[in-house]
């Protein structure tokens, strides 16, 4: 369990002044200009030596992210962009840091902007955060009131911040969807390579970056990439924000070291699994794009909630928006409604993904209800490997997982519903004759 002096999100449940004033006394804009003056390269060694990898999704290591940037700054800009279009059902972290800490988030900015040559960086908030943008731009303000960013600041790197409200699009999560609609275009991923960081916004140089991945820096530069490193395991270092949903006592948003063990984390913060731990019939790890992982003591007993962990269940930390339900759960029906919002949130760019969404709901909606044929088990799982990985952004392959998690682990189930509903239908069947 992570130790209190270690946390980096401390007003993570605004119990605190949100402000500059508050945000100075928890420690931001310590330093700042003595992390600046370090230079370009030294602030991306210290976050690649931290560990700290992507916190959005991919879990892409962020320092090498950053070096891909030009080393030098030629006739187009550098940009950097965050994202904080958090649309990942299960997942409500970004929202806490914009809302509660949002200066975390500014000081990250202008470090970033500063380690990779970018004199402007975009916050791309969700549609439906509206008190978020308002407490981000208030938070903007003060920081150019009081110099910290902007032309001529005090920290001696130029830094100009916006906010761009979003529509509500889940596409627009993904980045180059994100620099489409950034753009002023429909939200569509591009096509790579070419990759943002060659030609990305307006055709310039651009890194984009999750809210937490950026929030974390300040603190990662002035308290040092071995302390970082220091937690959690290898190739999963540092801390975590854990949104804990579903079937729990006290349902919660919670920062702890990367790679507890699930039981400790849901009973240590959320109370438990409603009814005990006996009670669990799955888990979702990372939001409701990755495989859900069942009960027992080969899956969610032994359950480590990292990168590497995850991945050894055959599922994602993804977000780390852990949804947990109970065996009151109709998990074909969860999975169906999961199957509707991909159906619904689809681009349309891509065959697979624009005919297969569709497809899929369809027959999980009949085999919700046992209206299907054994064949078509194997049938959707075809149809899932047919869409994963043959678009152009990850949205198939996010819409893919949950069901073959469904597939692989729930079978059986899909089966009994199956004879159950064939029984019913014969039974009713004689019963029609017999009247005749």
């Amino acid at each position: 369990m992570l130790a209190d002096k270690d946390r980096i999100f401390k007003n993570l449940y605004g119990l605190h002044d949100s402000g500059l004033k508050g945000a100075r006394a928890r420690g931001a804009w310590d330093g700042t200009k003595a992390i600046l003056a370090k230079g370009r390269d030294a602030i991306v060694n210290d976050v690649k030596a931290s560990g700290l990898r992507g916190r959005g999704g991919a879990g892409f290591p962020t320092g090498l992210k950053w070096s891909f940037m030009p080393k030098q700054l030629g006739e187009r800009p550098h940009y950097l962009v965050v994202n904080a279009d958090e649309s990942e059902p299960g997942t409500c972290k970004d929202r806490e840091i914009m809302r509660n800490d949002p200066h975390l988030l500014i000081e990250g900015c202008l470090i970033a902007g500063c380690a990779m040559g970018a004199n402007a960086g975009y916050i791309y908030v969700r549609g439906e955060f509206i008190r978020e943008r308002e407490r981000l731009q208030a938070a903007i303000d003060e920081a150019y009131e009081a110099k910290l960013i902007g032309k001529n600041n005090v920290h001696g790197w130029d830094f100009d911040l916006y906010v761009h409200h979003g529509a509500g699009a889940y596409i627009c999560g993904e980045e180059t969807a994100l620099l489409e609609s950034l753009e002023g275009k429909k939200g569509q991923p591009r096509l790579k390579p070419p990759f943002p960081a060659n030609v990305g916004l307006y055709g310039c140089p651009t890194t984009v970056q999750n809210v937490e991945s950026i929030a974390v820096v300040p603190d990662i530069m002035r308290r040092g990439a071995t302390w970082f490193a220091g937690i959690g395991r290898p190739n999963n270092t540092g801390t975590k924000l854990f949104c804990i949903s579903g079937h729990v006592v006290k349902p919660c948003n919670v920062e702890d070291a990367m790679g507890i063990p699930l039981r400790e984390l849901l009973e240590t913060h959320a109370g438990g699994v409603r009814g005990g731990w006996d009670n669990l019939l799955a888990v979702i790890p990372g939001g409701s794009s990755m495989p859900l992982v069942p009960a027992g003591a080969d899956q969610a007993d032994t359950l480590l909630m990292d990168f590497d962990g995850c991945r050894d269940k055959k599922s994602a930390l993804g977000t780390a928006g852990v949804v947990v339900m109970d065996k009151s759960t109709d998990i074909i029906r969860a999975m169906t409604r999961i199957s509707y919002f991909y159906k619904h949130e689809s681009c349309g760019q891509c065959t697979p993904c624009r005919e297969g969404m569709g497809w899929m709901w369809r027959v999980l909606t009949r085999m919700t209800e046992g209206r299907a044929q054994k064949r078509e088990i194997d049938m959707l799982w075809e149809v899932t490997t047919q869409i994963e990985g043959h678009t152009i952004c990850a949205f198939g392959d996010g819409a893919a997982w949950p069901v073959q998690g469904l597939l692989r682990h729930f079978r059986p189930e899909i089966e009994r519903r199956i004879d159950q509903y064939t029984r019913n239908a014969d039974a009713h069947g004689a019963v029609r004759e017999a009247a005749e």
